[in-house]
Parts: structure tokens; sequence; C-alpha cells
């Protein structure tokens, strides 16, 4: 750590990677007591948005004095809006149903006591996942150097990715709004483009916040698992992958995915009858 100490204060960033390490453990217990209170865990994805939120807000306060403060207000803003956004849509999403199908499977297949297998396999594995994935917030609030090109380019990556995000999952609620596109396929505006705009968004707003703690190479070399862990999450992991194996036996989905791409935007693939929807 002696030439990233050149940088910024090593010691003062590993204590708030510790503190921050904790701050997320607490909103998923906190989450965990209330999902269990009501035998509902799908409330850990409301979680989800909640505590990188409050792990941004926990690394502004203490990295006052160390970091520059254009760069740090500025990266715990961007992940304060991303994180309470994803929060408040989720929630507004799940209000009124029951279990999330994944999180009943996963569960069903519990080996022994299923409080501390939820406990476990759902609220230690996403805060350990928040702390991880919040690196280049953390690192960044500790870099002395004022917002440079490449941090504005992230900063930029951030906002389209955010507002693709927003966007996609907007024009999904109203769709789905609609009882007469009960049982089809959403194929607009964004969604004819990806198939998963919302995960793109996400995407695209971590590699943001990334550029931001580059301002170094050893910053960076440090902080690049967290975009890594992020597109395999969304891509391999729980995004994408267990959504599709999901919707995989719904009427008209395999033509969707014929036409759509299945991650990065391009224009859909027109059908042999010329349309590019239902």
């Amino acid at each position: 750590m002696n030439v990233l100490a050149q940088s910024l204060d090593a010691g003062a960033l590993e204590l708030n990677l510790a503190v921050c390490a904790g701050v997320a453990l607490a909103v998923m217990l906190l989450t965990f007591v209330i999902g269990t209170v009501k035998g509902l865990h799908r409330i850990v994805d409301v979680a989800w948005g909640i505590a990188f939120a409050a792990v941004a807000v926990t690394t502004w306060f203490l990295s006052a004095g160390y970091g520059d403060d254009g760069r740090r207000t500025a990266v715990a803003l961007a992940t304060v809006v991303w994180g309470l956004r994803l929060a408040a849509h989720i929630a507004r999403r799940g209000r009124g149903h029951g279990e999330d199908p994944r999180y009943a499977r996963m569960l069903a297949r519990a080996p022994g006591n299923l409080t501390f297998y939820a406990l476990r396999t759902v609220y230690l594995l996403q805060g350990s996942l928040v702390w991880l994935v919040s690196l280049p917030v953390q690192a960044a609030a500790y870099l002395p150097r004022s917002l440079d090109a490449l941090a504005w380019a992230g900063l930029a990556i951030w906002a389209v990715g955010l507002c693709f995000e927003a966007v996609g999952d907007r024009q999904l609620a109203r769709f789905k709004a609609d009882p007469a596109h009960r049982g089809l396929i959403m194929d607009r505006g964004l969604w004819a483009w990806t198939r998963h705009p919302n995960y793109f968004g996400d995407f695209l707003v971590w590699w943001g916040l990334y550029l931001t703690a580059c301002a170094t190479w050893q910053t960076a070399a440090l902080t690049v698992v967290s975009p890594l862990v992020m597109s395999g999450l969304l891509i391999k992991g729980s995004g994408k992958r267990l959504l599709e194996a999901h919707m995989a036996q719904r009427p008209g989905y395999a033509a969707y995915t014929a036409r759509t791409s299945g991650f990065f935007p391009r224009p859909p693939r027109r059908s042999g009858d010329g349309a590019t929807s239902r």
C-alpha cells in the first residue's frame, strides 16, 4: 500500500472499508428480521439499493478531510440516487405480491433450518456483495484529486445507465398495467432493443462509478473487481440468466429472443413477416 499511500490515506480507507462492511451487514440483518417476521424474503431486493446508499453516505461522512470534496460528493450522490430509485421501484413493483419465485425455489431446497439457510444464502450473501461492488464508491471518496476527464466520463456513463434503467422500468410498468397486455411479452421501446434494459442500465452505472475511482492505476486495479462482479451477476448470475429461465415457456418468448439482443442494445431483427413486434 506504500505507493497507494502517495495518492490517498490508505489507513483511512481501510477503516472505511471495515465500517462499511458493518453498515452493509446491519442493513441486511435488519431486513432479515423484517423478512422473517413477514414471511416474505423478497424484501431483500428493496434492501439491496438501500444498503448501497447507506455505504455511500457512510463513506461520504468518513472521508471528510481526506478526499476531494467534489469527487466524494458526486460519487456519493450518484450512488444514493441510483440505490434509492431502485429500492423505490422494487418496493412499488412488489406491493401486494407474495414471495418472489426465485426465493421460493431457493428456500424450498433448504437443508435443515429454513431461517438460518435464508440468512446465509440470501441476506449475508447480498450484504457481502454490496460491500464488494461498492469498492469504487469507497475508494473514489478518498482520492485527493479533483474530478478529471475520466471521472466526468464515468459520471456521464452513470447518467446514461440510470436513464436507461429508469426508462426501461417505467415502460415495463406501464405495459403491464394495461389489462389488454396480459400474457403478452413486452417488446416495445427499449425492450425492442435489448431484453434487459434495466440490467444493461445497471451495467453502465457500475462501470461508470468504477471510472470515478481510476485517478490512479492502483485504485483502478484494486476496484476493478466491482464492475466485473456486477457484470457477472447481471449477465450470468441472478439477473438475466434466471429471469430468462423463468420466462422461457411464455408464449411468444422464443420469437422475442430471436429478434432482440440478449443484453447489449441493438436494433431489433425483423421477423419473417416484416414486423418487429406483435
